[in-house]
């Protein structure tokens, strides 16, 4: 009795597919569900296959990454890709305990034990109110471009370079100028130009 059973058993789960492994072709990234064909065993073709992602995540996988389809309910025809993997791209060297987000571009944002490691060739972030960093300093390493009004409470030192550069009106309010060089306006010295013959700075 139970041999027979178990025959019946295994006869019908025979027929159940279970979760199984493929290559990912083609993806059809439109506004709703994503599709994606995907090579299963022995060259067997799945087309339309739904992508299936966490919330808040969406990527479009390029051919040939690795991907886990699961039949739901057993039925080929019904199989939903549930993750996907590509060590060609996948960044690796992780610690335990780090992430990383990636693409197929070399673009990667890599998040540490206290810091976070970007790299790409161009970031562009649309802020449509305002932005904040509350950071005690920010360092550029290149030049800044600000296309807008400068504003500063903190005061401002310029050191190295060629010193500070101004195109247009420069106008001081409050407070005193200070310098322990010579002031020059349209080719007149301060410290050493004269008047009626007698150095003004006495020298």
């Amino acid at each position: 009795m139970t041999p027979d059973i178990d025959r019946r058993i295994s006869r019908a789960l025979a027929g159940i597919r279970q979760a199984f492994r493929g290559v990912l072709g083609l993806t059809s990234n439109g506004a709703g569900s994503q599709l994606a064909q995907v090579e299963g065993l022995a060259d067997e073709p799945l087309p339309d296959l739904e992508l299936f992602q966490q919330f808040g995540f969406s990527s479009n996988p390029p051919p040939g990454t690795a991907v886990i389809v699961l039949p739901l309910g057993g039925k080929t025809s019904h199989g939903i890709i549930i993750a996907t993997e590509n060590g060609q791209f996948r960044v690796q060297g992780l610690a335990p305990g780090e992430t990383a987000v990636f693409n197929a571009f070399g673009d990667t944002f890599v998040f540490k034990d206290g810091k976070i490691e970007g790299s790409t060739k161009t970031f562009t972030l649309t802020a449509t109110e305002g932005m904040r960093f509350d950071s005690p300093q920010a360092e550029f390493t290149g030049q800044v471009l600000v296309r807008q009004q400068l504003s500063g409470q903190g005061g401002m030192a310029i050191q190295g370079g060629d010193g500070a550069v101004f195109s247009g009106d420069v106008r001081q309010e409050g407070g005193c100028y200070q310098t322990d060089g010579d002031v020059v306006a349209r080719g007149v010295s301060l410290r050493r130009h004269t008047n009626n013959g007698m150095p003004v700075d006495g020298g």
